[in-house]
């Protein structure tokens, strides 16, 4: 009588009442240290993402703002007269194209922008303190500063134009290094998740070596197997992603609650307050999905490298 092999196997077995059991027997504590060891991991990354996206959320608000003002500095000189500064550099301002406006800052409001450095209550009226005019551009037609700024050293000696280019310039720079850096925080935790469903596959597979070989043995594709294991460390992974995620996202809206600039109130750091828009919740999703497929795909890979040396 010649031997025959089994059908292979091509779907999880039925059972008794033709409903499907696991054939990867589960082990709920083990399951559970993994799903918190990525939703640490995915809270961490997640947080990283969300305040980059903030940060440069932020800076486009702030470089808006930059770019579509100027400011002139007028230095008291002594033996002018400094109203007369004054009225000059704000008439040629004004008749610059492009310049929606131009205002000049009253003493008294440029004697206050010194009391962060010298302090309040000081008086000043001794000190030559320079006098500012602000300057409102028009951003469908820029206007030529240094034209003007070459006028301005003409008629008005002490005066030099400030249209905040080192201001963008390093702010630009500062936004791109933290974009970057939660960029990589972010690649760094993925592999960080990588490795720990490495690891816990590895035990795993370990500690049922008895099932992994039997269903090899019956005619179970390798396919097969690694797809068994692959579809219950994904589902970990999207739950401990989902966990950390939605804590990051509790956390980012909480502080964008207590953020948010009061009616009246001066701006803060972030300008009206943080902005959690839908790129933020949207990269959270992302991640979320990237852990799912990073747990499949790495166990996948342990399983298919397991029964290769097992064969």
């Amino acid at each position: 009588m010649s031997a025959t092999l089994p059908p292979r196997i091509d779907a999880a077995p039925l059972g008794p009442v033709g409903r499907r059991f696991p054939v990867v027997p589960q082990e709920r504590g083990g399951d559970m240290a993994l799903v918190a060891v990525i939703a640490i991991l995915a809270f961490l990354a997640a947080l990283a993402a969300g305040t980059a996206a903030l940060v440069a959320a932020s800076s486009a608000e702030w470089r808006s703002a930059l770019t579509d003002e100027a400011t002139i500095q007028v230095r008291p000189i002594a033996g002018r007269d400094e109203e007369a500064d004054i009225g000059r550099t704000v008439a040629l301002a004004r008749a610059t194209p492009g310049v929606r406006a131009a205002e000049p800052l009253p003493r008294q409001d440029a004697e206050r922008l010194l009391e962060p450095w010298l302090g309040a209550g000081l008086d000043l009226s001794d000190l030559p303190v320079p006098r500012l005019v602000t300057l409102r551009l028009d951003p469908a037609e820029r206007p030529d500063l240094s034209r003007l700024a070459l006028r301005l050293k003409i008629d008005v000696p002490g005066a030099s134009v400030d249209d905040h280019a080192a201001w963008l310039s390093r702010l630009r720079r500062v936004t791109t290094g933290v974009v970057l850096g939660a960029f990589g925080m972010v690649v760094l935790v993925l592999l960080a998740s990588a490795g720990a469903v490495a690891f816990a596959t590895r035990g795993v597979v370990a500690g049922h070596r008895d099932v992994v070989e039997v269903l090899h043995f019956v005619g179970a594709t390798p396919g097969f197997v690694a797809r068994l294991f692959a579809r219950r460390f994904a589902r970990l992974g999207l739950i401990g992603g989902a966990i950390g995620c939605l804590a990051a996202a509790l956390l980012l809206t909480l502080a964008a609650i207590l953020t948010a600039e009061a009616p009246g109130g001066p701006p803060g750091l972030f300008g009206s307050g943080l902005a959690i828009g839908p790129s933020v919740y949207g990269a959270m999703l992302l991640l979320v999905v990237a852990d799912g497929a990073v747990a499949g795909l790495v166990t996948a890979w342990m399983v298919k490298r397991f029964l290769k040396t097992t064969a």
